[in-house]
């Protein structure tokens, strides 16, 4: 992947572990530029920063990119925390607004402070990653749910904001990875899990999850010009026919296919 005949220049949340340090990795072997972001630099990370803090998080991280890069061509909004779990009413409110921070308002801030940059530039990739409870309700982990719903709608709407200015934005949904996350949902057992998380969690860790190659193929592709005319989606990295979805960018290009929406009666075969 190359700009001008240049390399392009990636910026990774989150890249020193689990997904990140595989979507780091990939990019890397594609010949891409990394610029790693993560909480210390034990981990590897080029870019030290707390998420938990987003404005802060975002002009240090921003002034960082342009102090080591001459353009960001593609930034991957990766890092998340899992947040607490178990019933809100239970849950510790500091902890739960962490994760709101963490997991929304950070990419939030992060897309805010890049954009400007990217559309200097001519154009770019966000890719935002999104998480379970996006599409669907998910009892005892409601800060979690409640970022990554709130993502992916921000991520369509700054889809359309962009579109003039050839930079593309979509979510990934990556599925049931094998993760610390999932260690997470294990370790809080099904009393306070819920027993189809715990027993959906002990299945992926028998039998190992969605592939994180899988996933980081997906950003790679979506970084792509193959891609370009596809945004403001919410793509599934286990489940969609993303690789061909070059051939439908024109049925895709306004329509609400792989976005969030309200049910009808209609929709369901009902009159009422």
């Amino acid at each position: 992947m190359a700009v001008g005949g240049a390399r392009v220049n990636v910026l990774i949340t989150g890249a020193t572990r689990g997904l990140g340090a595989v979507l780091a990795r990939v990019f890397l072997d594609k010949g891409a530029n990394v610029l790693a972001v993560g909480r210390s630099f034990s981990g590897g990370a080029d870019i030290v920063a707390d998420l938990s803090q987003p404005e802060v998080a975002a002009s240090s991280i921003l002034a960082a990119a342009q102090a080591a890069v001459p353009r960001i061509d593609v930034l991957i909004n990766n890092a998340a925390v899992q947040g607490p779990i178990g019933p809100l009413w239970e849950n510790d409110w500091s902890d739960w607004m962490r994760a709101l921070r963490t997991d929304l308002l950070a990419p939030v801030a992060l897309c805010r402070s890049f954009a400007p940059w990217m559309i200097s530039c001519g154009g770019g990739s966000i890719i935002n990653l999104s998480g379970g409870g996006a599409t669907s309700p998910r009892p005892n982990f409601t800060a979690y749910a409640t970022a990554k719903s709130g993502l992916v709608r921000f991520s369509e709407t700054l889809a359309q904001e962009l579109q003039p200015y050839n930079v593309t934005v979509n979510c990934i949904a990556p599925g049931a990875m094998s993760t610390e996350m999932l260690d997470e949902v294990i370790r809080a057992g099904a009393t306070i899990s819920g027993a189809r998380e715990y027993h959906a969690a002990m299945k992926v860790r028998r039998e190992g999850g969605v592939s994180l190659d899988r996933v980081a193929a997906l950003c790679w592709y979506l970084a792509s010009n193959e891609a370009r005319g596809i945004t403001g989606k919410l793509i599934s990295a286990a489940w969609d026919p993303w690789q061909s979805l070059q051939e439908h960018t024109e049925e895709l290009a306004g329509s609400d296919i792989y976005t969030l929406r309200r049910i009808e009666p209609g929709d369901r075969g009902l009159s009422w």
